[in-house]
């Protein structure tokens, strides 16, 4: 099945494909959680700022986090109160390792009304459909939750998997990965990547993925060429209340309306 038709999958082939046990992470029920919402334009800082030429990051109102075990101090409140309207966090990367803070980074963070999704860093030592699986494995399929993500980049600073495949390899594996994720939790999935990594396997050739691009020194539409995207992550380094030390800050394509609209659609 192609990304294309992953909005209209159903259930139905959930149960008949997938039959892994998630482990017991619980969130508040529904009475005891606060209702998402967004604040008028978050207040951020960075420890590295950048001049930005022509368009900016405060050009857009609804701005997120993603965070990992290396964010090991959230107030997910002050967070929230300061303008997170969305998080993504580190579940698993790889076909054996998980991230020890999920578990907690996401009952948290939906303890303070914080939409937020998982995402799972590419391994190009183990296949996809491996990688998927482990995934899902660790993952829950929850009412409320974001879109499952990929993070799939070139990491020099593997020790163990040196290993670059050509292009048309890694856009078979990115189809693979995402279309099995998008059946397992019915949504359609969105896709890290980085500016060399885009370009260097021509990603634009996919259809279907809700892209999250990455670019610290140039607005999205002028890096990727005018490219669509869905979130835009443009600093590494953002200083966030409620949040110890530095971290990845990102920005949804569109206004407050079309975000809600976006959540609508995308979170079920």
């Amino acid at each position: 099945m192609g990304l294309a038709a992953l909005a209209g999958c159903g259930n139905r082939h959930m149960v008949a494909r997938h039959s892994v046990t998630h482990p017991p992470v619980s969130t508040p029920p529904a009475s005891q959680a606060l209702p998402f919402a967004t604040v008028a334009r978050p207040s951020f800082g960075d420890a590295h700022p950048v001049v930005w030429p022509g368009r900016t990051p405060a050009m857009h109102p609804v701005h997120g986090m993603d965070v990992s075990r290396y964010q090991t101090d959230i107030d997910w409140h002050t967070a929230r109160a300061h303008g997170v309207s969305f998080a993504f966090i580190k579940a698993t990367e790889g076909a054996d390792w998980a991230d020890p803070a999920f578990a907690g980074h996401w009952i948290s963070a939906a303890a303070a009304g914080v939409p937020r999704g998982a995402y799972h860093f590419y391994y190009f030592c183990r296949s996809a459909a491996e990688q998927a699986r482990w995934f899902i494995a660790h993952v829950p399929r929850e009412r409320g939750a974001l879109p499952p993500v990929l993070d799939i980049e070139w990491n020099s600073a593997s020790r163990t998997c040196p290993f670059r495949p050509d292009p048309a390899s890694v856009r078979a594996e990115v189809m693979t990965f995402l279309n099995t994720v998008g059946r397992h939790y019915d949504q359609r999935p969105i896709l890290y990547t980085t500016l060399d990594f885009w370009h260097e396997n021509q990603l634009w050739l996919l259809d279907g993925a809700q892209p999250w691009l990455r670019s610290v020194a140039q607005h999205p539409s002028d890096a990727y060429a005018d490219e669509p995207w869905t979130f835009w992550q443009y600093s590494g380094t953002g200083l966030v209340p409620g949040v110890a030390g530095p971290v990845d800050v990102n920005a949804f394509a569109g206004s407050h309306a079309s975000w809600a609209v976006w959540l609508a659609e995308n979170t079920h």
